[in-house]
């Protein structure tokens, strides 16, 4: 307990006496971690619950054997993808074996398999959403945080040339304080290189299963309706 507190205030005389460069340097990269974190939180909750629905999903459509209204899986599975994929395909289905067709068949499966992997698309695109900032955060965080650190050791070194005083003990302060952005930088990059990592793997993912299923839904109208 007694060395965070002595950490503590170590940090708070560093942040005190940094100059307005750094300040500028760390308030920016306070509002990157905080927009980065917000996001990170966000894409958990929505690929977690993305995830259950779609699961649960799969097991309701390969356990009914025709291919029922949209309306038919509720809200139950309204955060799956595979939902606007299946209206989709339903909608394009619907159209050709509908009133004007007298025989009921299928026109085009490859027009069912567009409309479903068309949807898919619109649905990747918002899964990938705002996964742009979490790539800058990690690429460029720690070259704001390096400029703030470089140009603190500069007028570190400038101070120290105006003392007069080549000692440690007079420049090591103001590198000390110079480091500050350097470590704020890493502290906002490294949480979002692994968010942005973690999150590319699950969704790539995602598009797999809406390929898979995209096929699954033509064969299942091409047996159901040829």
């Amino acid at each position: 307990m007694g060395l965070y507190i002595l950490a503590e205030a170590n940090v708070s005389h560093l942040l005190l006496q940094t100059g307005w460069v750094a300040r500028a340097t760390l308030i920016v990269l306070v509002l990157f971690s905080v927009f980065s974190w917000a996001i990170i939180l966000q894409k958990i909750f929505r690929l977690k619950k993305a995830s259950g629905h779609t699961a649960r999903f799969l097991d309701q459509f390969r356990q009914t054997l025709k291919l029922v209204e949209p309306q038919m899986y509720g809200a139950a599975f309204g955060s799956s993808p595979l939902l606007s994929q299946y209206r989709a395909a339903y909608a394009e289905m619907e159209s050709q074996v509908g009133a004007n067709n007298p025989h009921g068949k299928l026109k085009s499966s490859d027009a069912i398999e567009t409309a479903a992997r068309l949807a898919a698309a619109a649905e990747m695109q918002r899964l990938e959403a705002r996964m742009s900032w979490l790539a800058t955060t990690a690429g460029a965080t720690p070259f704001i945080g390096l400029f703030g650190t470089v140009w603190g050791i500069m007028g570190a070194f400038i101070g120290l040339g105006t003392a007069g005083a080549a000692t440690l003990r007079a420049v090591a302060p103001g590198i000390a304080e110079a480091l500050v952005t350097t470590a704020a930088g890493l502290f906002a990059a490294i949480p979002a290189l692994i968010a942005y990592n973690q999150f590319v793997h699950r969704i790539r993912d995602f598009g797999t299963i809406m390929d898979n299923f995209a096929m699954e839904f033509r064969v299942r109208a091409e047996k159901l309706y040829t």
